[in-house]
């Protein structure tokens, strides 16, 4: 199992290297983003770590450029900030785990284990349903070419959905999708993302394609019209 570690903190990414080693990883070393980037593009790796605090670049813009570049390899993003919206930022760049310094070497390991058996992502592919856009890859959504800004978890919902254009799908499912296994709260949480999106979706556009369907669940319909409404 092949790891970048691209990580400026000489001590720590020795460490972990160390560490890393010992448990049967073979592990490559960056100490700045430029650097860690060209090291991802030229080899092939199973996991990369990735720390947001960088010189010459920061790991947002790596990871960024990365995704665009078509390298896929699973990202665990470390840093000091410990704030929703680094996480946020994190997911919606592509990383696929997220880990705030300090961190338990043990579980370090059990998530990166975790990203190999689960392997590089497919090269997303763009979605569309009626007028709706998804790119999986620039993170972006728009309607009839109007952008929509969504949250991490809104996308999240909408591309399970636009994955399965015309389907009833139940809250169970949906919440099994997008939600990681670990949430233990109500599947009425659905409900709440999927009144978020369709006032983004639809009802700034004059359109109804997410509807609801009593007693089973959500369908994301395909509509071609819709601009966007005024205030």
């Amino acid at each position: 199992m092949r790891v970048l570690l691209v990580e400026d903190e000489k001590a720590l990414a020795e460490t972990i290297r160390r560490g890393l080693t010992n448990e049967g990883f073979v592990v490559d070393v960056a100490h700045d983003g430029v650097t860690g980037q060209w090291m991802a593009t030229e080899n092939p790796y199973d996991v990369i770590v990735l720390d947001i605090m960088l010189p010459r670049r920061n790991g947002y813009e790596v990871l960024r450029n990365l995704r665009q570049l078509k390298v896929w390899a699973p990202a665990m993003m470390l840093t000091a900030k410990d704030g929703e919206y680094d996480q946020t930022d994190a997911f919606e760049l592509g990383a696929d785990d997220y880990l705030t310094k300090p961190f338990s070497f043990v579980v370090l390991v059990a998530r990166l284990r975790a990203l190999v058996r689960r392997g590089a992502p497919p090269r997303p592919v763009d979605l569309a349903v009626g007028g709706l856009k998804l790119d999986p890859n620039r993170r972006t959504v728009s309607r009839n070419g109007h952008p929509i800004s969504l949250t991490a978890k809104e996308f999240s919902v909408l591309q399970f959905l636009m994955r399965h254009p015309e389907v009833v799908l139940s809250k169970a499912e949906i919440l099994d999708n997008v939600w990681d296994q670990a949430f233990d709260g109500s599947e009425n949480i659905v409900e709440v993302y999927v009144g978020y999106l369709r006032r983004k979706i639809d009802v700034a556009f004059g359109v109804t394609s997410l509807v609801t369907v009593r007693g089973m669940g959500y369908r994301l319909m395909a509509v071609d019209g819709g601009e966007p409404t005024q205030e």
